[in-house]
Protein backbone atom coordinates (compact mmCIF):
# COMPACT_ATOMS: atom_id res chain seq x y z
CA UNK A 1 0.00 0.00 0.00
CA UNK A 2 2.15 3.17 -1.22
CA UNK A 3 1.19 6.95 -0.61
CA UNK A 4 2.11 9.69 -2.15
CA UNK A 5 3.93 12.04 0.66
CA UNK A 6 4.46 14.89 -2.08
CA UNK A 7 3.20 17.69 0.45
CA UNK A 8 -0.15 19.03 -1.51
CA UNK A 9 0.46 22.30 -1.52
CA UNK A 10 3.56 25.25 -0.97
CA UNK A 11 1.20 26.24 2.71
CA UNK A 12 2.30 22.98 3.96
CA UNK A 13 6.17 23.85 3.29
CA UNK A 14 8.59 26.17 5.23
CA UNK A 15 9.75 29.20 3.52
CA UNK A 16 12.59 28.10 1.10
CA UNK A 17 15.65 28.60 2.30
CA UNK A 18 14.67 29.19 5.89
CA UNK A 19 15.86 26.89 8.73
CA UNK A 20 13.62 23.85 9.40
CA UNK A 21 10.04 25.53 10.82
CA UNK A 22 8.22 22.16 10.77
CA UNK A 23 9.91 18.85 12.46
CA UNK A 24 8.67 15.72 9.84
CA UNK A 25 7.67 12.60 12.38
CA UNK A 26 8.22 9.26 11.51
CA UNK A 27 7.49 5.75 12.98
CA UNK A 28 8.70 2.30 13.14
CA UNK A 29 6.76 -0.57 14.48
CA UNK A 30 7.64 -3.44 16.76
CA UNK A 31 6.92 -5.38 13.38
CA UNK A 32 9.22 -3.19 11.10
CA UNK A 33 5.96 -1.18 9.09
CA UNK A 34 6.61 2.17 8.42
CA UNK A 35 5.23 5.22 8.93
CA UNK A 36 6.25 9.25 7.80
CA UNK A 37 3.87 11.87 8.35
CA UNK A 38 0.27 10.01 8.96
CA UNK A 39 0.75 7.93 5.75
CA UNK A 40 1.67 4.06 5.62
CA UNK A 41 4.98 3.35 3.51
CA UNK A 42 5.53 0.47 1.24
CA UNK A 43 9.10 -0.68 1.82
CA UNK A 44 9.54 -2.51 -1.79
CA UNK A 45 9.25 -6.45 0.12
CA UNK A 46 12.92 -5.88 1.54
CA UNK A 47 14.23 -2.38 2.28
CA UNK A 48 15.18 -1.78 6.18
CA UNK A 49 12.79 1.31 7.31
CA UNK A 50 15.41 3.34 7.81
CA UNK A 51 16.02 3.88 4.54
CA UNK A 52 12.55 4.26 3.40
CA UNK A 53 12.40 6.63 6.08
CA UNK A 54 15.55 8.87 4.82
CA UNK A 55 14.48 8.57 1.16
CA UNK A 56 10.91 9.64 2.08
CA UNK A 57 12.50 12.64 4.45
CA UNK A 58 14.82 13.45 2.14
CA UNK A 59 12.30 14.11 -0.81
CA UNK A 60 11.18 16.69 1.32
CA UNK A 61 14.42 18.55 1.67
CA UNK A 62 14.81 18.13 -2.03
CA UNK A 63 11.17 19.99 -2.70
CA UNK A 64 12.41 22.71 0.08
CA UNK A 65 15.77 23.17 -0.75
CA UNK A 66 16.59 23.04 2.44
CA UNK A 67 17.20 20.59 5.36
CA UNK A 68 14.49 19.07 6.97
CA UNK A 69 13.95 18.48 11.01
CA UNK A 70 12.67 15.04 11.68
CA UNK A 71 11.84 12.84 14.58
CA UNK A 72 11.94 8.71 14.36
CA UNK A 73 9.90 7.00 16.94
CA UNK A 74 11.91 3.37 16.34
CA UNK A 75 10.14 0.60 18.47
CA UNK A 76 12.01 -1.89 17.10
CA UNK A 77 14.95 -0.35 18.85
CA UNK A 78 13.10 1.34 21.58
CA UNK A 79 14.57 4.65 21.00
CA UNK A 80 13.57 8.39 19.46
CA UNK A 81 16.07 9.70 16.85
CA UNK A 82 16.14 13.33 16.03
CA UNK A 83 17.88 13.56 12.78
CA UNK A 84 18.59 16.54 10.36
CA UNK A 85 18.45 15.54 6.65
CA UNK A 86 19.77 17.75 3.56
CA UNK A 87 18.30 18.08 0.01
CA UNK A 88 21.27 16.33 -1.28
CA UNK A 89 20.26 13.20 1.22
CA UNK A 90 23.02 13.04 3.50
CA UNK A 91 21.55 12.88 7.29
CA UNK A 92 22.94 13.02 10.89
CA UNK A 93 21.36 12.29 13.98
CA UNK A 94 21.28 15.03 16.24
CA UNK A 95 21.10 15.27 19.82
CA UNK A 96 18.32 17.54 21.77
CA UNK A 97 20.34 20.28 22.25
CA UNK A 98 20.35 20.61 18.51
CA UNK A 99 16.68 19.87 17.95
CA UNK A 100 14.37 22.18 16.88
CA UNK A 101 13.40 24.51 20.38
CA UNK A 102 9.98 22.77 21.62
CA UNK A 103 7.23 25.29 22.26
CA UNK A 104 3.11 25.41 21.59
CA UNK A 105 4.01 27.91 17.90
CA UNK A 106 6.54 25.02 16.75
CA UNK A 107 3.78 22.53 17.54
CA UNK A 108 0.67 24.29 16.52
CA UNK A 109 2.67 24.95 12.92
CA UNK A 110 3.82 21.24 12.55
CA UNK A 111 -0.04 20.10 13.13
CA UNK A 112 -1.35 22.92 10.80
CA UNK A 113 0.85 21.23 8.03
CA UNK A 114 0.11 17.61 8.80
CA UNK A 115 -2.91 18.02 11.30
CA UNK A 116 -4.03 15.29 13.49
CA UNK A 117 -7.71 14.82 12.08
CA UNK A 118 -6.65 14.32 8.70
CA UNK A 119 -4.71 11.62 9.98
CA UNK A 120 -7.65 10.00 12.27
CA UNK A 121 -9.71 10.47 8.89
CA UNK A 122 -7.47 7.88 6.72
CA UNK A 123 -7.56 5.93 9.98
CA UNK A 124 -11.37 5.66 9.63
CA UNK A 125 -10.58 4.82 5.88
CA UNK A 126 -8.20 2.20 6.72
CA UNK A 127 -10.68 0.61 9.38
CA UNK A 128 -13.92 0.83 7.16
CA UNK A 129 -12.22 -1.06 4.62
CA UNK A 130 -11.29 -3.61 7.23
CA UNK A 131 -7.79 -3.31 6.98
CA UNK A 132 -7.05 -3.26 10.54
CA UNK A 133 -3.37 -3.93 10.69
CA UNK A 134 -2.80 -0.54 8.56
CA UNK A 135 -5.25 1.35 10.77
CA UNK A 136 -3.98 0.06 13.95
CA UNK A 137 -0.12 0.93 12.74
CA UNK A 138 -1.32 4.47 11.49
CA UNK A 139 -2.74 4.83 15.06
CA UNK A 140 -0.04 3.93 17.08
CA UNK A 141 2.34 6.23 15.12
CA UNK A 142 -0.29 9.32 16.11
CA UNK A 143 -0.82 8.71 19.45
CA UNK A 144 3.01 7.89 20.35
CA UNK A 145 4.06 11.18 18.41
CA UNK A 146 1.18 13.02 19.99
CA UNK A 147 1.83 11.67 23.47
CA UNK A 148 5.99 12.83 22.74
CA UNK A 149 4.40 16.17 21.19
CA UNK A 150 2.18 17.39 23.86
CA UNK A 151 2.39 15.33 26.64
CA UNK A 152 0.29 12.25 27.37
CA UNK A 153 -2.90 13.81 29.57
CA UNK A 154 -3.21 15.54 26.50
CA UNK A 155 -7.21 16.20 24.89
CA UNK A 156 -6.04 14.81 21.17
CA UNK A 157 -2.93 12.27 22.87
CA UNK A 158 -6.31 10.70 24.84
CA UNK A 159 -8.36 10.62 22.10
CA UNK A 160 -5.45 8.89 20.34
CA UNK A 161 -4.87 6.50 22.26
CA UNK A 162 -8.70 5.71 22.89
CA UNK A 163 -9.18 4.85 19.24
CA UNK A 164 -5.39 2.33 19.20
CA UNK A 165 -7.32 0.49 22.09
CA UNK A 166 -10.42 0.31 19.64
CA UNK A 167 -8.94 -1.04 16.81
CA UNK A 168 -6.84 -3.78 19.39
CA UNK A 169 -10.31 -4.72 20.02
CA UNK A 170 -11.33 -4.92 16.95
CA UNK A 171 -7.96 -6.88 15.98
CA UNK A 172 -9.08 -9.47 18.68
CA UNK A 173 -6.22 -8.73 20.76
CA UNK A 174 -7.86 -7.78 23.91
CA UNK A 175 -4.98 -7.85 26.36
CA UNK A 176 -3.82 -4.58 24.87
CA UNK A 177 -7.02 -3.04 24.02
CA UNK A 178 -7.54 -3.17 27.92
CA UNK A 179 -4.20 -1.60 28.83
CA UNK A 180 -5.02 0.74 26.34
CA UNK A 181 -7.93 2.05 27.71
CA UNK A 182 -6.84 1.47 31.27
CA UNK A 183 -4.35 4.04 30.89
CA UNK A 184 -7.08 6.23 28.94
CA UNK A 185 -9.67 5.76 31.85
CA UNK A 186 -7.17 6.13 34.46
CA UNK A 187 -5.92 10.01 32.99
CA UNK A 188 -9.79 10.96 32.96
CA UNK A 189 -10.82 9.71 36.31
CA UNK A 190 -7.39 11.84 37.98
CA UNK A 191 -7.93 15.26 35.68
CA UNK A 192 -11.52 15.31 34.83
CA UNK A 193 -13.48 13.19 36.70
CA UNK A 194 -16.86 14.03 36.04
CA UNK A 195 -15.94 13.11 32.02
CA UNK A 196 -14.34 9.48 33.13
CA UNK A 197 -17.38 7.11 33.14
CA UNK A 198 -18.05 6.14 29.57
CA UNK A 199 -13.88 5.32 29.17
CA UNK A 200 -14.36 3.27 32.59
CA UNK A 201 -16.96 1.53 30.21
CA UNK A 202 -14.76 1.11 27.22
CA UNK A 203 -11.68 0.04 29.68
CA UNK A 204 -13.85 -2.57 31.13
CA UNK A 205 -15.51 -4.09 27.61
CA UNK A 206 -11.93 -4.90 26.65
CA UNK A 207 -11.50 -6.53 29.98
CA UNK A 208 -14.37 -8.15 30.04
CA UNK A 209 -13.07 -10.47 26.99
CA UNK A 210 -9.86 -11.77 28.73
CA UNK A 211 -8.96 -15.10 29.56
CA UNK A 212 -6.17 -14.93 31.86
CA UNK A 213 -6.95 -15.11 35.40
CA UNK A 214 -4.12 -13.00 36.84
CA UNK A 215 -4.95 -10.45 34.40
CA UNK A 216 -8.54 -10.49 34.87
CA UNK A 217 -7.97 -10.03 38.93
CA UNK A 218 -5.37 -7.12 38.56
CA UNK A 219 -7.20 -5.40 36.09
CA UNK A 220 -10.47 -6.05 37.12
CA UNK A 221 -9.55 -4.85 40.73
CA UNK A 222 -8.86 -1.50 39.31
CA UNK A 223 -11.68 -1.22 37.44
CA UNK A 224 -14.15 -1.93 40.18
CA UNK A 225 -11.97 0.67 42.17
CA UNK A 226 -12.81 3.53 39.12
CA UNK A 227 -16.36 2.27 39.55
CA UNK A 228 -16.72 2.44 43.12
CA UNK A 229 -14.88 6.22 42.71
CA UNK A 230 -17.42 7.25 40.41
CA UNK A 231 -20.48 6.20 42.19
CA UNK A 232 -19.19 7.91 45.58
CA UNK A 233 -19.30 10.53 43.24
CA UNK A 234 -22.46 10.43 42.19
CA UNK A 235 -21.65 9.75 38.41
CA UNK A 236 -23.14 6.47 37.75
CA UNK A 237 -26.35 8.25 35.93
CA UNK A 238 -26.41 5.40 32.95
CA UNK A 239 -27.93 1.98 33.23
CA UNK A 240 -25.42 0.55 31.10
CA UNK A 241 -22.61 2.10 33.88
CA UNK A 242 -24.24 0.69 36.44
CA UNK A 243 -24.49 -2.76 34.75
CA UNK A 244 -20.82 -2.74 34.12
CA UNK A 245 -20.32 -1.89 37.04
CA UNK A 246 -21.76 -4.77 38.65
CA UNK A 247 -20.26 -7.13 36.18
CA UNK A 248 -17.11 -6.15 36.98
CA UNK A 249 -18.30 -7.00 40.82
CA UNK A 250 -19.54 -10.35 39.81
CA UNK A 251 -17.28 -11.41 37.89
CA UNK A 252 -14.16 -10.86 40.11
CA UNK A 253 -17.12 -12.67 42.99
CA UNK A 254 -16.94 -15.90 40.89
CA UNK A 255 -12.73 -15.78 40.46
CA UNK A 256 -12.76 -14.21 37.67
CA UNK A 257 -14.74 -16.54 35.08
CA UNK A 258 -15.39 -14.93 31.74
CA UNK A 259 -18.79 -12.88 32.35
CA UNK A 260 -21.77 -14.47 29.94
CA UNK A 261 -21.83 -12.57 26.98
CA UNK A 262 -24.55 -10.04 26.35
CA UNK A 263 -24.46 -9.21 30.17
CA UNK A 264 -23.35 -5.40 29.34
CA UNK A 265 -22.83 -3.40 26.32
CA UNK A 266 -19.24 -4.33 25.76
CA UNK A 267 -18.71 -3.62 22.22
CA UNK A 268 -21.37 -0.69 21.60
CA UNK A 269 -19.17 0.96 24.57
CA UNK A 270 -15.85 1.05 23.10
CA UNK A 271 -15.41 3.61 20.88
CA UNK A 272 -12.78 6.93 20.56
CA UNK A 273 -12.18 8.50 23.65
CA UNK A 274 -9.77 9.46 26.71
CA UNK A 275 -9.41 9.00 30.29
CA UNK A 276 -7.42 7.31 33.19
CA UNK A 277 -6.42 7.30 37.27
CA UNK A 278 -3.14 7.30 39.26
CA UNK A 279 -1.33 4.19 38.57
CA UNK A 280 1.25 2.13 36.48
CA UNK A 281 1.94 3.79 33.21
CA UNK A 282 0.96 1.53 30.55
CA UNK A 283 4.28 -0.13 29.36
CA UNK A 284 4.41 0.96 25.71
CA UNK A 285 4.80 4.50 27.97
CA UNK A 286 8.19 3.78 29.04
CA UNK A 287 10.79 6.26 28.40
CA UNK A 288 11.72 5.62 24.67
CA UNK A 289 15.92 6.13 25.09
CA UNK A 290 17.41 9.40 22.29
CA UNK A 291 19.60 7.62 19.77
CA UNK A 292 23.32 8.33 20.10
CA UNK A 293 24.62 11.56 17.32
CA UNK A 294 26.17 9.67 14.06
CA UNK A 295 24.12 6.40 14.82
CA UNK A 296 24.69 4.44 11.87
CA UNK A 297 20.96 3.27 11.12
CA UNK A 298 20.18 7.11 10.24
CA UNK A 299 22.75 8.29 9.10
CA UNK A 300 23.95 8.99 5.01
CA UNK A 301 26.98 10.81 3.41
CA UNK A 302 26.17 13.12 0.66
CA UNK A 303 25.94 11.49 -2.86
CA UNK A 304 24.71 8.27 -1.54
CA UNK A 305 21.99 6.80 -3.70
CA UNK A 306 18.44 6.42 -2.13
CA UNK A 307 18.29 3.15 0.09
CA UNK A 308 22.15 3.46 0.77
CA UNK A 309 23.23 4.68 4.50
CA UNK A 310 26.80 5.29 5.60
Amino acid sequence: MTHSLTPRDKGNLPALGAPPLIRLDAYVAEDGSTVVNGHLLDMGGTRPPNETILDAIAMFARTLGAPVAATVIDRTAQQVARLRVHPDGSSRTIGEDEDLPPGRERTAAEEEAFPPLARVERIIQHAQREELHAAFVLASALREHLTLRRGAEDELSLEARAIEAYLAYLRGDHMLSTVLALTVARIRCRTDLNRAAPDVARATAAWQRLWDEGQVATRGQELLHMWERLSAAGLLQEASHHAMAQAVRSRLAQGGRSVPQGSAPAAAALTAGPGQAPAPAAPEDKPLKPTRRGLRRFTRRAGRSPGQSS
